[in-house]
């Protein structure tokens, strides 16, 4: 069954579901500045829109556009800058 989560005041939306191999989540992020901890490693798709990430220990950021992914290593962090409407595919594990 679907799990509904809210982040950030409500400016970051997910739905988490289970695929036939791996939990994931689909949502949508507001423009502004966040930062998520991980648990599991996990893959982001970006849908629409754009990601500015800047994973843990790296010294720059990336900007990942709608078609594109970038992966997080487990129990790590990364920053993300939204600057218009984002829609994103999260894998976990």
């Amino acid at each position: 069954m679907f799990k509904t989560n809210e982040y950030f005041d409500g400016k970051v939306k997910s739905i988490a579901f289970q695929t036939e191999t791996l939990p994931a989540s689909v949502g949508v992020m507001a423009p502004g500045d966040y930062v998520f901890n991980t648990g599991d490693k996990e893959k982001m798709v970006v849908i629409s829109g754009a990601l500015t990430i800047k994973l843990a220990g790296d010294t720059t950021a990336t900007r990942y556009n709608a078609g594109e992914s970038f992966d997080v290593e487990a129990n790590s962090s990364f920053d993300v800058t939204v600057g218009v409407e984002t829609a994103y595919l999260c894998l976990y594990g």
